[in-house]
């Protein structure tokens, strides 16, 4: 473990850190076998595997359970996305860390939401105690949804996200997602606005992978787009088997984000 973690919070240092988020182990495997240098989860992946949407709904047994399949079958960093720690009750998000990194992680995402930034703040004060008595170095990177959830208006984006940052690196974040964010005035200026390292969010409009890394960006997530295309395809699948008997791979395209979830609610 204090080999992985130590290794996960170094691939941060330099160049651009692809993660490719999975919902579960065999997924982590593939992701491993194909070069990937650590492997992330996704909670909308996850979440929808297990029958749940997305949105502070999954179990935490399934959720422990996913992460030990995970730890089990790579050698690779894992980090963990729980979301906003599935509850607003510290003692609650402290058991959820705990668990968490009980069952193999050495970093985790955790989001604001719409909730007050000081609520994510005291949340990440917990994680870190929570690492520092398990001897983890724990990797917590801190996502605002200033840019998914439009919280301010959008003259205002890379400075409320900048905010935020602070406050976030003040209670013990090591990096800062603005996921949402794809202009790239805006993304090289929150970069250089912040010592954290920043992640963005792996959108079809975002600038390049070497453009990324040349505005200053440390690490790209693909979120829940590959889980999106999975169950798409799945459907196109089984619209045509259902209809023909056939396996007609010709027609294949993504679910929206809003279909998957829609589909367990």
């Amino acid at each position: 473990m204090s080999t992985l973690d130590t290794r996960f919070h170094q691939l941060h240092q330099q160049g651009l850190l692809i993660l490719t988020n999975v919902a579960d182990a065999t997924g982590a495997r593939l992701v491993e076998q194909l070069g990937g240098q650590a492997v992330a989860t996704s909670s909308a992946a996850v979440a929808w595997a297990h029958g749940y949407p997305d949105g502070n709904t999954l179990p935490l047994e399934r959720l422990v359970s996913t992460v030990e399949s995970i730890a089990r079958v790579i050698s690779v960093p894992l980090t963990v996305d729980v979301e906003a720690g599935y509850s607003d009750d510290l003692g609650r998000v402290a058991e959820v860390l705990e668990a968490v990194i009980a069952a193999g992680a050495v970093g985790i995402n955790i989001e604001d939401g719409s909730n007050a930034p000081e609520l994510l703040a005291r949340k990440i004060e917990v994680a870190r105690q929570i690492a520092d008595k398990r001897s983890v170095k724990l990797f917590i990177n801190a996502r605002t949804d200033v840019y998914l959830k439009s919280l301010v208006p959008a003259e205002d984006r890379v400075a409320e996200t900048l905010r935020r940052a602070a406050l976030y690196q003040a209670a013990g974040a090591d990096g800062l997602f603005a996921a949402g964010v794809t202009s790239a005035y805006e993304i090289e200026a929150i970069c250089k606005g912040t010592t954290l390292p920043v992640n963005v969010l792996g959108f079809a409009c975002l600038p390049s992978p070497e453009e990324l890394q040349a505005l200053g960006v440390r690490r790209l997530s693909a979120g829940s787009g590959i889980a999106e295309f999975l169950y798409g395809a799945m459907g196109g699948l089984v619209k045509s088997f259902l209809a023909s008997g056939k396996l007609d791979t010709h027609d294949l395209k993504a679910f929206t984000y809003g279909e998957v979830n829609g589909l367990l609610k």
